[in-house]
């Protein structure tokens, strides 16, 4: 377990099932626990033992199984709340609070932004509680979630709202894929020197054990390939040799292609 201090909360981060990452978040002026995206039961427990606080929400991104694996477990240990996307009730186990997507939600004082971030899945929704960010399968170290539901201009529309967020507004995204996206993302943006100094600093954090995440909003916009579209000389640069059209659009599309079949 890894853990994070923000002015209100902690964030303890636990490595599940192969490469997933559940995130448990503690109110410093309340005995609330909230635990984001449970793939597994078990390590949730251990935990909320360890930290002496019962489990008592469950905030699920989208209706994967490996984000919700463990809801109907929790709920039976903890008869712990689970909240969703109301457009993804239907999908996600066990749902109690269904959010609407653009609407403040309070919870333990704190006021969440409930952020609409399709394409991953139509559904996916983004929880932003001051300057931390559960982005789920949207936006991953230098990397992004496919395409199984929705089209490349949700998912462009999804990765520029998250890009839009402050520099220093930490990343808490549900996988481990980092140094495999920043090699991909080596062979998309070869130039580009704050990618090659990303990669050394992340290789260099697996090979003690650490986990690349979280990292920074402010890391994604300068090395992620699918954030960099939003960059006018990138754009160009990729299009003319892609032989495509120089909109980030186009240009986004032509790299999340890229990748499903790197």
């Amino acid at each position: 377990m890894w853990t994070y201090q923000h002015s209100s909360f902690a964030v303890h981060q636990l490595a599940a099932l192969s490469d997933n990452y559940i995130y448990l978040i503690a109110p410093h002026n309340s005995q609330l626990l909230a635990a984001v995206d449970p793939a597994e039961a078990e390590p949730v427990i251990a935990v909320c033992t360890e930290l002496g606080r019962p489990l008592t929400h469950i905030f699920n991104t989208h209706h994967h199984w490996d984000h919700t694996g463990a809801n109907d477990a929790l709920k039976s240990s903890y008869d712990c709340t689970i909240i969703g996307n109301a457009n993804d009730a239907a999908r996600i186990p066990g749902m109690d609070v269904q959010l609407q997507p653009g609407r403040p939600w309070s919870w333990a004082g704190l006021e969440i932004q409930i952020m609409d971030v399709p394409g991953h899945t139509l559904g996916h929704i983004a929880y932003l509680i001051e300057d931390a960010l559960f982005c789920g399968d949207t936006l991953f170290g230098a990397g992004c979630g496919r395409l199984f539901e929705g089209t490349p201009a949700q998912m462009w529309q999804s990765l520029s709202s998250l890009a839009s967020l402050p520099d220093a507004v930490q990343v808490y995204c549900a996988h481990e894929y980092t140094l495999a996206n920043l090699r991909f993302a080596t062979g998309v943006d070869s130039g580009n020197t704050a990618l090659s100094r990303r990669l050394q600093t992340d290789a260099d954090k697996r090979e003690h054990g650490q986990p690349t995440i979280p990292s920074t909003i402010g890391i994604e916009r300068s090395t992620n390939p699918f954030l960099r579209p939003a960059d006018a000389s990138f754009c160009t640069a990729y299009a003319e040799g892609a032989g495509i059209a120089a909109d980030a659009l186009s240009v986004f599309t032509d790299i999340r292609k890229r990748k499903d079949h790197w």
